[in-house]
């Protein structure tokens, strides 16, 4: 009989200011912790449910419940990817049970995975949607990063754009709009944008939007839009010309290093992205961070309190995890 044990805990984790985007405003980030425990070597991971996808902690425990019996009786991640649905749940079993695995072998997860060592990387840093002038003095604040996320809405596009992008002539930016934008004015926002110092425009649209996508000079990335690789045609036709990769979307690490490796196959630029959460969250995604073109990691670094044994930021840059954290 095996000795594992599986065990669920919710974490709440209070954010620095409040993180606002376009359709919401959030002051705690709820998660959930797994746990799994073979002997003496323990497996960990942290998932977030999502409110767009009508996940809540609530629900996503329930799943987790549903597969506790068949994980204690030593079910692989294998069996898991076709037992369950791509979310939250999966992610954290399967991280947990990568986790789990470089424990007990010893083996790094990175060089189980056939991928090379972690290296730090310049990290994108996010600033909530606000005002202009506030947005600029956050990127002023944000002085060690070089990539600045601009969360935005409806209106002030360009105005934000402008007022961060005058206060830190330094910086390159994503422009996040979560959805917010109008199909019918998003060629005249496009070309606005475009005299900028802009790496991308993130899902503009919402994800049930099947409008053609500009393709100038300025990639737009999927986020909302892209959950598995199955969809990853589907956009490419769209006009989508990077994809943001979630661990929470997809499932986990093992559909991620699956999904990375098919869109690079399809020249489409990789950014490395995570729901806002603790280091824990963060981790296996910095290990699959070599496989992307841009990097948005920093959600430990917009909470108030963090894991033991967190991921490092300096200089603007996310630095591997320790093993004490994942891996």
């Amino acid at each position: 009989m095996s000795a594992r044990t599986v065990s669920i805990l919710r974490r709440d984790w209070p954010v620095r200011g409040t993180f606002r985007i376009s359709r919401s405003s959030l002051s705690v980030i709820p998660t959930v912790q797994v746990e799994v425990r073979d002997a003496d070597s323990v497996g960990r991971a942290e998932c977030r449910p999502y409110a767009r996808y009508e996940q809540t902690v609530e629900s996503v425990t329930e799943e987790l419940e549903l597969m506790r019996s068949i994980v204690e009786a030593g079910a692989g991640r294998g069996t898991l990817q076709s037992a369950m649905t791509p979310g939250p749940a999966l992610n954290a079993l399967d991280c947990a049970l990568w986790d789990l695995e470089a424990k007990l072998s010893g083996i790094p997860v990175h060089e189980a995975a056939g991928l090379k060592a972690p290296s730090p990387r310049d990290t994108a840093f996010t600033l909530s949607v606000d005002s202009p002038s506030n947005m600029a003095e956050a990127a002023r604040a944000a002085g060690d990063f070089r990539l600045l996320k601009l969360k935005l809405g409806a209106s002030d596009i360009v105005a934000c754009v402008d007022a961060v992008a005058q206060a830190r002539p330094d910086a390159r930016l994503i422009v996040d709009a979560n959805e917010a934008f109008d199909a019918d004015s998003f060629a005249d926002i496009y070309d606005a944008l475009s005299p900028y110092p802009i790496a991308m425009i993130e899902q503009p649209l919402p994800a049930a939007s099947t409008a053609p996508l500009p393709l100038g000079d300025i990639p737009i990335c999927a986020d909302e839009s892209l959950h598995t690789a199955a969809d990853l045609l589907r956009l490419r036709d769209q006009g989508f010309r990077a994809v943001n990769v979630k661990l929470d979307k997809c499932g986990g690490f093992t559909a991620a290093l699956a999904l990375m490796r098919q869109a690079q196959a399809m020249d489409l630029q990789i950014m490395a992205g995570c729901m806002v959460g603790s280091s824990l969250a963060m981790a296996p995604m910095v290990v699959l961070a070599g496989l992307a073109d841009v990097v948005d990691l920093d959600g430990p670094a917009l909470l108030a309190e963090d894991e033991e044994n967190g991921l490092d930021y300096r200089g603007g840059k996310v630095f591997p995890p320790s093993p004490a954290l994942w891996g």
